[in-house]
C-alpha cells in the first residue's frame, strides 16, 4: 500500500480543528513535538515547548466557548517523505471580556517533519492582518 503523506498531514490538522472545539486539550496536543515553536496572534508572540504551548489555551478556550467557531478553509497540504507543511484561514469566534461577540479571520501555517516515525508540528503560526 502506498502512502499519503499529505493525506495524513491533511487528516492530523483536521483533528486539531476539532479537539480545538471540543476543548481537548489532548487532542489539540497529541501531534506537537516536545521543541515546538508556534508564533500567536495574542501575546505572547513566540511560544516554544509543549507547556508554554499548552498554556496558550487557557486564555484561548474562554474566549472561544461563546462561539465554538473555529473553522478551516482553502486548506493546503505539501508533503514530502519526512517534511510537510500546510496554510489556510481558520474563521474563528468568541465573546470579548465586555461580552461582544466578536469572530476573526486566522491566518495560519504547521510546518511538520517526521521524528520516530511520526509526523510532528514543529511550527505553528497563527496571524492576522494588520489593520
Amino acid at each position: 500500500m502506498r502512502s499519503d503523506p499529505a493525506g495524513e498531514v491533511r487528516q492530523m490538522i483536521e483533528e486539531w480543528a476539532a479537539a480545538v472545539r471540543a476543548e481537548d486539550l489532548a487532542g489539540i496536543m497529541a501531534h506537537h513535538a516536545p521543541d515546538m515553536v508556534m508564533y500567536d496572534v495574542p501575546p505572547p508572540a513566540q511560544v516554544r515547548g509543549l507547556e508554554g504551548y499548552r498554556k496558550t489555551w487557557d486564555v484561548f478556550f474562554p474566549w472561544l466557548r461563546g462561539s465554538r467557531v473555529f473553522d478551516l478553509s482553502e486548506l493546503t497540504v505539501t508533503a514530502g517523505e519526512d517534511v510537510a507543511f500546510c496554510h489556510g484561514l481558520i474563521r474563528c469566534g468568541g465573546t470579548e471580556a465586555d461580552g461582544r461577540k466578536t469572530e476573526l479571520q486566522v491566518r495560519l501555517t504547521v510546518g511538520y517533519r517526521k521524528v520516530g516515525g511520526r509526523w510532528a508540528v514543529t511550527h505553528e503560526h497563527h496571524s492576522v492582518p494588520a489593520e
